[in-house]
């Protein structure tokens, strides 16, 4: 049984560009999404270049990792030979982060939340950034975990 959880793989395998495709360019852009989110909301902003910065990163990065989650699900994720419950579980973390970033990409792209109020829209923008975060470090702490540790732990499928 192999040492690595397949989502290290995936960033260690094809190297620079895989660490950059899956990882740098969709961290990089939540990041500053993150931070535009608190200067947007702590300044209650509603236009201007932090606003507007905010705006890009959410509508892209939504639309980026939708394309990540495709590939990966249909080419990927199939040919995977589990390394037991938290390879899968890193795995599917990381996948999840599409829930939140595509339902930004939603929100700014006024497909969903058009009978909200601009406070109301703030607070699910705020709550899916929030979300991301946190599938996205649970996926980071599993991924790096040595999937031999639970070799006993039953698997979800």
């Amino acid at each position: 049984m192999e040492t690595m959880t397949h989502y290290m793989q995936l960033l260690a395998t094809n190297q620079p560009w895989n660490l950059i495709i899956f990882m740098a360019i969709p961290v990089i852009f939540a990041e500053t999404l993150t931070i535009t989110e608190f200067i947007v909301i702590f300044s209650n902003l509603t236009s201007g270049f932090v606003r507007k910065l905010n705006k890009f990163c959410g509508t892209f990065v939504g639309i980026y990792f939708t394309g990540v989650f495709l590939y990966l699900v249909t080419q990927v994720v199939p040919t995977i030979k589990w390394r037991g419950a938290v390879d899968f579980l890193a795995v599917w973390f990381y996948l999840s982060g599409v829930i939140f970033l595509g339902g930004i990409s939603l929100l700014e792209l006024n497909l969903i939340g058009k009978k909200k109020n601009e406070q109301e829209k703030r607070k699910l923008h705020f709550i899916l950034v929030s979300g991301f975060l946190v599938v996205a470090h649970i996926a980071m702490i599993l991924g790096m975990v040595n999937p031999q540790i639970f070799t006993n732990v039953a698997m979800p499928m």
